[in-house]
């Protein structure tokens, strides 16, 4: 008698604590719907950190790897950086009166955006060094703090920071909670996501890779400082994105994460390695709570992309049905 109420006690105990354990799994992704997209990753994740299994990885290699624009938050209507850029013109230009009559700064001045841009990279980049250089890095850190602290949306009249998926911000939970390190790996500026990406994602700024201008090391006033070059150093975009990651993590990583035929490499890269690897795009497919574009965007276009996660069978969320909140205030 005793050992039959020991073995519906001990089946009991396997049934309760089991199905808790199923639960808290499912539960480490509150906002992704039940589908394919979040199977894959749960799935995954339990092959690859599972002692014993023939796909399990080393705490040491469990490196997982994310674009951030369009990716951890939203792109629309224009990148953020660009918009810290755009408004640190409008700041700085009592001290260039030169930008009245020089283009693109004119344009800028005078509210008219699409003019100022019509450039290209050429203007953009004009616009970057004029707003993101000649400055010391401890003086950018503060601009970019004091920035991110106040600017708004100007759809949703939100916190940039409030512009975050949700979703992402509990995968990357997800995956450290399992022994993955998570890192930023982005075509923005690395010094302007390692002010807040802590704050935000939970990543650490040395687990921040991106695009940098020069810096020049002097001494000013008897203190040593590091001053930014208006020269291009590094861009951590398309074929540069698998080079960042060669360069600053030193590892081929198991997991990429990204949007845009910008992430296309760094996604090849992570899935070309030996044993079990992961790739997954997010298809922007929503366009009432948040926007809908692929294949013909000038901002975060999926196109070969697309055709690639296909054809090799990566996970492709489609964020209209796979996703129950985009961002965290709509909890």
């Amino acid at each position: 008698m005793k050992r039959t109420l020991l073995a519906v006690f001990a089946l009991g105990f396997v049934l309760v604590f089991g199905n808790l354990a199923i639960a808290e799994t499912i539960d480490s992704l509150p906002s992704w719907n039940d589908g394919k997209s979040k199977q894959s990753i749960i799935e995954f994740v339990a092959k690859v950190t599972e002692k014993g299994s023939p796909d399990f990885v080393p705490l040491e290699e469990r490196i997982a790897v994310f674009d951030n624009d369009g990716t951890l938050w939203a792109e629309q209507p224009m990148y953020f950086q660009l918009f810290f850029a755009l408004d640190r013109v409008k700041e700085l230009a009592p001290q260039h009166p030169e930008w009245e009559g020089k283009e693109p700064f004119a344009s800028l001045l005078k509210g008219d955006v699409k003019s100022a841009l019509a450039g290209g990279e050429k203007s953009i980049l004009e616009i970057v060094m004029a707003t993101h250089a000649g400055m010391t890095t401890t003086e950018f850190e503060q601009n970019v703090k004091d920035w991110i602290a106040t600017a708004k949306h100007p759809t949703t009249k939100r916190p940039y920071t409030e512009m975050v998926y949700q979703p992402m911000l509990e995968l990357l939970t997800y995956l450290r909670a399992n022994d993955f390190k998570t890192f930023i790996v982005s075509g923005g500026g690395i010094e302007f996501m390692r002010p807040w990406a802590e704050e935000v994602y939970g990543i650490p700024p040395e687990q921040v890779v991106g695009s940098s201008i020069k810096t020049k090391f002097e001494m000013k006033n008897g203190e040593p400082v590091l001053v930014r070059q208006p020269e291009l150093n590094f861009i951590d975009d398309k074929a540069g994105k698998p080079v960042g990651i060669n360069q600053h993590i030193g590892r081929r990583p198991i997991a990429a994460f990204g949007n845009s035929d910008g992430d296309l490499e760094m996604l090849q890269w992570s899935t070309a390695g030996k044993g079990s690897r992961f790739a997954l795009y997010v298809h922007h497919t929503d366009s009432i709570r948040e926007w809908a574009y692929d294949r013909k965007s000038s901002i975060g276009r999926l196109d070969k992309g697309l055709d690639e996660a296909q054809a090799n069978g990566w996970t492709i969320v489609d964020m209209k049905l796979d996703w129950k909140v985009i961002y965290p205030y709509e909890k």
